[in-house]
């Protein structure tokens, strides 16, 4: 490369949990430079969250995304005309923005009335190892599975 490495932004702890996870969390789920209001969203879901679970909704949100979150993902290559599916491992950072991504984008697709209520399904599903984004995350793991043998084309 002929640039530097950039550098890391340090993300500030959240008020509530002084968690920069769920800053990174709620950065991901803001719409339009909203921030507040997209905590608003996560704090709601982790007070419904508590309130269905009888748990620690912060334990029981980490548990969620641990389950969602992918060890390998499959990447395109052309190799002489033909194109594969790659398996490669994922870098720390990436498993968890897309672990996050994921988990919001199918809370978003659910049914449900706001995005607090729909949050905080998906949330406690995902901490059962079930919903939406735990599928997808299988699905991935499995396509990787499948196409093992492409394994030797990594880069």
């Amino acid at each position: 490369m002929r640039k530097r490495k950039p550098k890391v932004r340090v993300i500030a702890p959240d008020p509530r949990y002084g968690d920069p996870m769920v800053t990174q969390f709620v950065n991901n789920m803001m719409w339009q430079g909203k921030k507040t209001a997209a905590y608003r969203i996560f704090y709601d879901a982790m007070d419904i969250v508590k309130e269905r679970t009888k748990l620690d909704e912060h334990a029981t949100w980490k548990k969620g995304l641990n389950n969602v979150i992918p060890q390998v993902e499959v990447r395109s290559r052309r190799i002489g005309g033909a194109t594969f599916q790659i398996p490669t491992e994922i870098r720390a950072k990436r498993k968890l923005s897309i672990g996050m991504k994921w988990m919001i984008k199918f809370a978003r697709q659910r049914s449900g009335k706001g995005m607090a209520e729909k949050l905080a399904a998906e949330i406690i599903a995902a901490s059962k190892g079930e919903g939406a984004a735990v599928k997808r995350k299988e699905d991935t793991h499995k396509m990787a599975e499948s196409n093992r043998a492409f394994a030797h084309f990594r880069v």
